[in-house]
């Protein structure tokens, strides 16, 4: 039997918790059509509710309260007997039959962009996870970091990557764009959180050098309260902030935009740039190892420490309408390397081997 670590059904979705339900949905899929056994069990901490389209997963509620404290105490208990999976980062340390996805190892590379309680029980329960258990992640970058700083060997690590095929179920809503007061194919687009590894102070003064006076740059996104350093300060003219939004309004957005800008420090892989894809659209990047694997030559690329790399690129992906054009056209091939359905079969290949 594989029990399922249900905390993340009551967080809001961001990446993670929709690498989570992508899984679950496929393996839900399967169950259905009779290609995989119904021997899944999602756990769910008190006042969490299994997903209604998810009617063959049976469901438990159990123990009391929430957080870690229901991980760490009462999750470990339900799930006896059972090989525990948990998608979103953490899990119980008990457990020696499990398997944690952990996402990247940022963590440990850039410790300061954490609060110190976060930081101090985050690098500490990943060390004694795979200690004792079995962990996997979303890509080649991460794997061989998180390999380096816990002391793994990487080919003991599986790698479940992301992909971006799930918008190809969602229907756009168009009317975001009027109701922001864009123009479709004149503006920019961030997806993301605030953090400080997305590098939006380098970005957002970037734009204000080389921005004319109709030019927009969207951030969709907000803050998140486990960073040590969270938002923006200064909001240049022609910057947009519409928040969070829903994923219709946000596939309107994709199609919509001139390009993504994502000048991210760091990351573990980065879904925004193969959704953005999805669609044909163009993506400018941070030159760094897991957006160049997700990427490889379908995005122009710059040097994410360099204000001035980041405003050479804005201004040539603002101005320069026959690169637009190239790049978009080489994002055809580039999602087809993902698929949910190929990452799924790598989550069941993965838990068999435990």
């Amino acid at each position: 039997m594989i029990a399922v670590n249900g905390r993340f059904l009551g967080r809001s979705v961001t990446g993670v918790e929709r690498f989570a339900r992508m899984l679950l949905g496929q393996v839900h899929d399967r169950i259905v059509a009779g290609a995989e056994p119904p021997r899944w069990t999602l756990l769910l901490p008190p006042g969490v509710a299994a997903p209604p389209e998810w009617p063959r997963f049976s469901a438990r509620t159990v123990g009391r309260g929430g957080g870690h404290a229901w991980e760490q105490i009462h999750l470990p208990r339900a799930a006896h007997g059972s090989t525990l999976l948990n998608l979103c980062n953490s899990g119980p340390i008990a457990p020696r039959r499990s398997l944690t996805v952990i996402h990247d190892a940022l963590v440990y590379d850039l410790p300061e962009n954490f609060s110190r309680p976060y930081r101090t029980m985050h690098r500490t329960l990943g060390h004694l996870i795979a200690r004792r258990s079995q962990i996997a992640t979303v890509s080649g970058f991460s794997r061989d970091r998180l390999a380096a700083v816990l002391k793994l060997d990487p080919g003991r690590i599986p790698v479940i990557p992301n992909a971006a095929d799930h918008v190809d179920a969602i229907v756009p809503d168009i009317d975001i764009v009027a109701q922001l007061g864009l123009i479709p194919g004149r503006f920019l687009l961030f997806v993301g959180s605030f953090a400080p590894n997305k590098n939006l102070p380098r970005a957002l003064e970037a734009f204000a050098r080389v921005a004319r006076p109709d030019d927009r740059l969207v951030l969709v996104g907000a803050a998140v309260k486990s960073f040590a350093q969270n938002g923006i300060d200064d909001v240049p003219p022609g910057v947009i902030l519409p928040g969070r939004i829903s994923d219709e309004a946000l596939m309107g957005l994709y199609r919509a935009a001139r390009a993504l800008v994502f000048p991210s420090l760091y990351e573990g892989f980065g879904i925004p740039p193969l959704e953005m894809m999805q669609f044909g659209r163009p993506v400018l990047a941070g030159d760094i190892p897991p957006v160049r694997e997700v990427c490889g030559d379908a995005a122009l690329y710059v040097d994410p420490t360099s204000i001035d790399s980041i405003a050479a690129g804005l201004e040539r992906i603002l101005r320069d309408d026959i690169l637009v054009d190239d790049l978009a056209a080489r994002t055809a091939a580039r999602p087809d390397a993902y698929s949910w359905s190929a990452s799924t079969d790598d989550l069941i290949a993965a838990l068999a081997a435990i």
